[in-house]
């Protein structure tokens, strides 16, 4: 099994120049994929980050 590369929201908000809310946000709309951690931190995944910014150019 590959293992997928998980990325901090403040990073991921960070690389696209917008706030950690809006990070929040798009996960939770589905626009972005990741998961939740047992300890409740939230990570995205960069393969979704990719796709996005894929998606704007």
């Amino acid at each position: 099994m590959l293992a997928e590369k998980l990325v901090r929201p403040r990073e991921v908000a960070r690389q696209l120049a917008v706030s950690r809310s809006t990070i929040y946000r798009w996960f939770w709309e589905g626009k972005l994929r990741g998961v939740r951690l047992k300890t409740g931190s939230l990570r995205i995944l960069a393969s979704s980050v990719e796709e996005m910014v894929g998606e704007v150019w």
